[in-house]
């Protein structure tokens, strides 16, 4: 309640009403334009005599004058109508570079001057030169023939800079017609009024004893934001208020910019071409006239429907989160607060635009984005508070010890590969120091074509005596699920735990010991340990990837194991026979089966448990490339998984899985399907980007809000990671940068792997390679190809947006810091593949090898007794 009574109370300050003069009761004149919504004079399609009239009975009083812009088919008729509605007109002929047109154009309109009686000037073209339709020559002459056949006073519509760039034009108008649009130069509300006099008098002093008219002043409603001026209907008020109030102190002669909206203007003037109207396009009032302005009326009904959506959100999320003490509690309820109140506030302000089926589209696909970034960052703020503000970890397990007697035989599986036969003898010696009375070990050995690689192994088994098997088939389906499988069916009958470690790992002699009697509970099926790693210390490049590793086993894997959610990991973890025979074994189809055996075994109402203790350590790739291949397969395991356990984790089919369980075999994947729909939206802005080079008069930056959302996305989990690794995982700075840098590079493949994902079902198991040869640096170069082709087309075309717009409008602004940013990734793959060409960079440059939890449990994570 106090986070929701902060956020009302801050939504109440900046909408606080704020005095402005009174609207005067008649204004000198307004800019008339009768289109409707269905109408559009580009197109000529012009609005009936009804409707002109329906208009100008509108602004019967409220006005002395109106100007209209051309004759064009009903246009014709306005003088003589306004007339029975007692309003002065000032007739406009439109110019512009469709040649043919101009003359008809330009006779008619002195037709109309000469027969209505209330026409007092004639406005010949309008910003002609501003937009270089005409030649000045040209215009020149159109005004001559107008002074010699018409017997109102004669001008053109020019911007005060026009004016004073062209001097010599005013010799041929007999005053001065200037627009006054402050909102184009990108000045401040606060100094657009004194911005419009002080240009005034610089006319006045150019031109003395000329009459000025502003033949068009006024404030966009909705828009892009230009430099420091923002397009809002708050503004809007004040401007013209604080405007009229000194024009009619000053007796100006003036035209409102403008009467009505006009949506047709949205193509040829940009999204802020439709606004300008004081009243809107069904003719209703934009903002108030006397009292004073707010910046959204409606405030407090936006901020009550942001309350009930945080506090729906709340309800969700603290409905399993007993645990979180209350800054805990207050850090999810801001976030919620914030996204709930962004949501609705974009959401409003989109529905405050003219929607055509175009921005329809985008709206939708903009609710979509939206939705998906409010989603993952929730998801995110709720693990960051879990890591960080509860007050113990009661799930978490602790060495246990039992006498030798009580403890089952246990058969090891040690699949491999085409793997370095000393590295795997290695890891056999390490099994056959095992401080555990009772255990047998399999190894399996598939598919490995040179009898050099696995004939050693072999022997060395036999050596080591009768509790090694060594079982070399090829071939042998199913991958490492299939040489689990074999080993499974190889299994001493009366074993009943298996354990599973990589060729590579290196085991502590307790591992066994300390934690097999954790099985003493008939509801544990899994007991896992987590992955570890001894060759952190060999150069820059590994210690970037143990860096990046860490962060999982010390922060999500305890997240999850309160909830009994662990994702079981294909190394030093043991399984409960029975629970692994009645799901039927490792599932071949899932290049990540052990992550699929351990949700079929939550299916099944098992509990898996965790130990925050390194028991065992192995080799990482030695390459840019293998430690891509090797998240691409997580990744793409991950998607087989979503996809083939949809029912089960939707609850859609019959399965033992509890809510928190389905919450973080979703959640905890979000962010990786948040990184594949960031490559769509990544070659969508290229694409976007190109276009609004190619087409700068049709194509605009992209509204604030495309920008904001990425942003504020990659920011929050910059600050989550920075944040966990260094109060969570005790990581030193530079650890953290390695972290950050070695996780960012592996974005784009997470990326690939996602979307290849929702398109295919059975890629291949990809091995990640031991003990392999470093890359060249061409090579590694070769491996980020892709990343560098993204990160350089980003940094060109954001290079080249920045030359052809600069920064005149803050969209353009962030859309050029979105390009930047979103090639952040892109970047950090190119850095990470370089430093793995360079073996010889030494650990020490990343920081201490040795990061502070997880040789031992660390205390702070366990419940006090």
């Amino acid at each position: 309640m106090g986070v929701a009574a902060l956020m009302i109370a801050l939504i109440a300050l900046l909408n606080r009403p704020e005095p402005e003069p009174a609207w005067p009761d008649k204004i000198s004149g307004f800019a008339f334009s009768p289109m409707r919504a269905d109408q559009d004079a580009s197109r000529d399609i012009y609005p009936s005599i009804a409707e002109i009239d329906e208009d100008l009975t509108l602004l019967q009083g409220k006005a002395k004058a109106i100007r209209f812009y051309t004759v064009a088919d009903t246009m014709a008729a306005i003088p003589a109508l306004a007339s029975k509605h007692d309003l002065k007109v000032t007739v406009g002929a439109w110019l512009d570079d469709r040649i043919e047109r101009n003359e008809p154009e330009f006779l008619r309109a002195v037709e109309v001057v000469n027969n209505n009686d209330n026409v007092t000037q004639f406005l010949v073209g309008n910003e002609v030169l501003l937009r270089a339709n005409l030649t000045k020559v040209d215009l020149i002459a159109y005004l001559d023939r107008a002074r010699a056949l018409v017997k109102v006073p004669v001008s053109t519509a020019e911007t005060w800079d026009v004016w004073l760039r062209h001097p010599e034009l005013a010799e041929h108008v007999d005053f001065i017609t200037v627009h006054m649009l402050p909102y184009w130069e990108g000045i401040n509300i606060d100094q657009a009024v004194p911005h419009v006099i002080e240009r005034l008098n610089l006319l006045r002093e150019t031109f003395p004893g000329k009459q000025i008219v502003i033949g068009e002043v006024g404030w966009p409603s909705n828009g892009r934001t230009r430099q420091q001026a923002s397009a809002s209907q708050a503004n809007e008020a004040i401007f013209l208020r604080r405007f009229l109030s000194y024009a009619e102190r000053q007796h100006y002669d003036y035209f409102v910019m403008e009467a009505f909206d006009q949506p047709w203007k949205q193509v040829s003037e940009g999204a802020v071409g439709a606004y300008w109207g004081v009243y809107d396009v069904e003719r209703q009032p934009k903002f108030a006239f006397d009292t004073p302005v707010v910046n959204t009326p409606d405030w407090w009904i936006l901020a009550l429907i942001s309350a009930v959506m945080a506090s729906s959100m709340l309800i969700v999320i603290f409905a399993d989160s007993h645990k979180l003490n209350h800054s805990g509690r207050s850090f999810l309820a801001i976030m919620a607060y914030m996204a709930a109140s962004t949501a609705v506030w974009i959401t409003y302000g989109y529905t405050q635009q003219y929607l055509t089926i175009g921005t329809i589209i985008v709206g939708i696909l903009l609710l979509i984005g939206m939705v998906g970034v409010i989603v993952v960052l929730l998801a995110e703020a709720h693990e960051w508070a879990e890591a960080h503000w509860v007050g113990g970890h009661a799930r978490l397990a602790r060495p246990t010890q039992l006498p030798d007697d009580e403890l089952p035989l246990v058969s090891i599986h040690v699949p491999c590969y085409n793997e370095p036969p000393e590295m795997v003898i290695e890891t056999l010696n390490s099994l056959a120091k095992l401080n555990y009375p009772d255990f047998e070990v399999i190894v399996i050995d598939n598919n490995t074509k040179d009898e050099a690689v696995w004939q050693p192994v072999q022997r060395h088994c036999e050596t080591l005596g009768e509790r090694f098997r060594f079982f070399h088939v090829s071939p042998l389906a199913g991958f490492k699920a299939g040489a689990l499988n074999f080993a499974l069916a190889q299994t001493d009958a009366a074993a009943e735990v298996i354990a599973v470690i990589d060729s590579d790992y290196i085991v502590d002699a307790n591992w066994m010991a300390d934690l097999v009697p954790q099985f003493q509970r008939p509801s544990v099926a899994i007991v896992q340990a987590p992955q570890d790693y001894r060759d952190e210390a060999d150069n820059a490049f590994k210690a970037m990837c143990y860096a990046e590793y860490r962060g999982f086993f010390y922060i999500g894997m305890i997240t999850r194991n309160e909830r009994n959610a662990i994702i079981q990991h294909g190394t030093m973890t043991l399984v409960r026979r029975q629970a692994l025979e009645e799901v039927k074994g490792w599932g071949e189809w899932c290049i990540t089966e052990d992550a699929d055996l351990g949700l079929r075994i939550f299916e099944q109402g098992y509990e898996a448990t965790y130990i925050a203790k390194s028991y065992g350590r192995g080799v990482m790739p030695d390459n840019f490339a293998d430690f891509k291949k090797q998240r691409f397969r997580w990744a793409y395991g991950a998607m087989q998984i979503l996809r083939r356990h949809t029912g089960e984790l939707l609850g859609r089919k019959e399965s033992h899985l509890t809510r928190g369980q389905r919450y973080h075999f979703i959640a905890g994947w979000l962010p990786w399907l948040a990184d594949g729909m960031n490559l769509i939206f990544n070659i969508a802005a290229l694409c976007w980007s190109l276009a609004m080079l190619i087409m700068p008069s049709k194509v605009d930056a992209p509204e604030l809000v495309f920008s904001l959302l990425p942003l504020a996305f990659f920011s929050f989990k910059l600050a989550k990671l920075i944040y966990l690794y260094r109060s969570r995982v005790n990581a030193s700075v530079g650890q953290t940068i390695a972290a950050a840098l070695a996780g960012l590079a592996l974005a784009h493949t997470i990326s690939l792997a996602i979307l290849s994902g929702v398109v295919t079902k059975d890629k291949p198991f990809i091995r990640t390679p031991k003990l392999a040869s470093s890359q060249r640096l061409l090579k590694a170069l070769a491996d980020s190809r892709d990343e560098a082709i993204l990160m350089t087309s980003m940094w060109l075309l954001a290079a080249a947006l920045f030359w052809l717009h600069g920064t005149e409008t803050l969209d353009m602004l962030m859309w050029i810091i979105v390009l930047l940013v979103q090639s952040i990734p892109y970047c950090c793959a190119l850095i990470v593949s370089t430093v793995s060409a360079f073996p010889q960079l030494p650990s020490r440059w990343v920081g201490n090898a040795k990061f502070g939890i997880g040789r031992e449990v660390d205390k702070t994570l366990l419940v006090k007794e």
